[in-house]
């Protein structure tokens, strides 16, 4: 049986870079947007049933992330319609990709959301990527097209940082590449340590 290592943080706060490092040093990295991604595009098994609920974000035979978009920025409520369709198909992602690795001695599951949806209480662990607010910032706002209102937006959705570093096991600072690094390769050896075969 994996380790199930759970790994979240805000936006901007370098979770994808964590994830690479994670996958860097040979353990499997299950990312829940990539899920959501190919769920979107063409022939993926949300399209129909969010293209039905939401009218108009059907593009080229999958789903347009833009119009989608806008369509929830009209109607707040539209979110709990997404995440019924989409929460489902993504747990099942999810499932299927821990059983094909099931060899491997930790599995990191990248999950945005991981407190906000309860996912938590599937893992065995949880790593939660944190900056300083002043990084987090800067790193959002140099995104194409983000704007200040969007950024606040997306805060809105999501648990404050100082919340989700209480709830973790570990927090990785990602202020530094060196921090980063040397916090995931502390994690991972006490994880290997307490295994039974180690």
């Amino acid at each position: 049986m994996s380790y199930l290592l759970g790994l979240t943080g805000g936006i901007g706060m370098g979770k994808s870079t964590a994830a690479q490092m994670f996958s860097d040093l040979g353990h499997p990295v299950w990312d829940a947007d990539a899920a959501v991604h190919r769920l979107y595009a063409p022939g993926g098994a949300a399209v129909a049933p969010v293209a039905a609920a939401f009218p108009g974000v059907l593009k080229d035979g999958g789903i347009d992330r833009a119009a989608l978009r806008e369509a929830l920025a009209a109607d707040p409520t539209g979110f709990a319609r997404l995440e019924a369709i989409v929460h489902p198909l993504v747990a099942e992602d999810r499932t299927a990709f821990i059983a094909a690795h099931e060899a491997a001695p930790i599995v990191v599951l990248d999950i945005p959301l991981l407190f906000e949806s309860g996912s938590e209480r599937q893992m065995d662990g949880v790593a939660v990527v944190s900056a300083p607010p002043e990084v987090q910032r800067a790193r959002v706002l140099a995104r194409p097209g983000m704007t200040e209102e969007n950024f606040r937006m997306i805060l809105s959705r999501q648990m404050p940082d100082a919340e989700k570093r209480k709830r973790a096991d570990w927090v990785i600072p990602s202020d530094t590449l060196t921090g980063a690094r040397a916090a995931i390769m502390d994690i991972c050896a006490r994880i290997m340590a307490k295994r039974p075969h180690a």
